[in-house]
């Protein structure tokens, strides 16, 4: 019986890793290109992108393959996270635009944080952040920027010893509750945390904006 449960977990831990290696921006992944983000057997990785293609949890577009409607459909159950989402990825994906920088955006649940977004910046980070992935808020400017409750227009910045730095900010809701923490991560070599810490403040007002009551209407 132990062996089964133990082979059961060892499949959600490979389904997961397959789900965790799409990022926001990704139109299409390939077999191989899964395999290498995920860092599963390639033989692995077809066989149960096969199954989850089965279920609706992933679709094909030729030899690409995409998160499915399924998927989709379960993630509406999130409304919070769901609504905060779409509320920030323009918003960030223009930040990007404009910075280069790689972006996490994460909400508080309960001890933890919980990415809700990722977005790729153009420095090859070793960044293991991931949607649907935990960190401790103590740990990250993310989860300062949280705890602190500071306004948007203070940025808790980060130089880590690996080289990269980190601004964040914290994103309220209209009743003045922290909903959410927005950062941008460079190479410290090359990232300006005076200019990302600028945009990074304009985002974050921009994506308290669209959370507003009725903005979704305007």
């Amino acid at each position: 019986m132990s062996g089964s449960v133990d082979e059961t977990v060892g499949v959600l831990d490979r389904v997961t890793a397959i789900f965790e290696a799409f990022d926001d921006d990704d139109s299409g992944l390939g077999v191989s290109e899964l395999a290498l983000r995920s860092g599963l057997p390639k033989s692995t990785v077809s066989r149960l992108v096969a199954d989850l293609v089965r279920q609706r949890y992933l679709e094909r577009d030729g030899r690409l393959v995409r998160l499915g409607l399924r998927l989709f459909e379960l993630g509406r159950l999130a409304d919070g996270p769901h609504r905060l989402r779409a509320a920030a990825l323009p918003v960030l994906a223009e930040l990007r635009h404009a910075t280069g920088a790689t972006l996490h955006l994460a909400i508080l649940e309960g001890r933890e944080l919980t990415y809700v977004a990722v977005l790729r910046g153009r420095d090859p980070l070793r960044d293991s952040a991931c949607v649907g992935g935990r960190v401790s808020p103590t740990t990250a400017a993310l989860g300062r920027a949280v705890l602190a409750r500071s306004p948007a227009a203070e940025v808790e910045v980060d130089v880590e010893d690996r080289g990269i730095s980190t601004v964040a900010a914290a994103v309220f809701a209209s009743a003045g509750n922290v909903v959410a923490a927005v950062a941008a991560c460079g190479l410290t070599v090359a990232f300006d945390v005076v200019q990302a810490g600028a945009a990074l403040q304009a985002a974050a007002l921009a994506i308290q904006g669209r959370l507003a009551p009725g903005a979704d209407k305007a």
